[in-house]
């Protein structure tokens, strides 16, 4: 069962983490040549396809992590500290997903449907940075999750 909840957790974290690499690094810069609007009709498009699966992974994440802490560790007491670490970054950028999918996303859905360009625009910046705030906790993660695995067997 453990290799099972691994695979589901690393591979959750793939989609999360790898979704928002590839919108921060190839995207976006892609589209910089388009006018606000029309990035942000795409923008929205876009989420409305990622965040459902982002939704997915956050739940698979949580109910692999916990399931593992408790059979592997017996708890947050015996946990590695790297554990508690992990789980407190991701808890962190659940928070930060929650905040753009019910404000960012939703004032950015809106500035689309009226066509409001600076509306829009407003939306994408606050959406930019927390996701780069995001992207970055979420390598860290990537990092601690990794280096405190191989400490186990050192």
């Amino acid at each position: 069962m453990n290799a099972i909840a691994i695979a589901l957790h690393v591979l959750s974290a793939v989609i999360w983490v790898g979704g928002m690499f590839f919108a921060y690094v190839a995207l976006r810069p892609a589209l910089a040549g388009h006018t606000a609007l029309a990035r942000a009709h795409l923008w929205a498009a876009v989420f409305g396809r990622f965040f459902p699966w982002v939704w997915i992974a956050i739940l698979v994440l949580l109910a692999t992590g916990f399931y593992m802490l408790f059979s592997d560790f017996g708890g947050f007491k015996q946990s590695p500290p790297f554990v508690n670490l992990m789980l407190a970054l991701g808890i962190l950028m659940m928070l930060l997903f929650a905040h753009v999918f019910f404000a960012g996303y939703r004032r950015l859905r809106h500035s689309v449907e009226i066509n409001d360009e600076a509306a829009a625009g407003k939306a994408m910046n606050q959406i930019r940075i927390v996701m780069l705030i995001n992207l970055i906790l979420g390598l860290l993660v990537i990092i601690v999750a990794m280096m405190g695995a191989y400490s186990l067997y050192d």
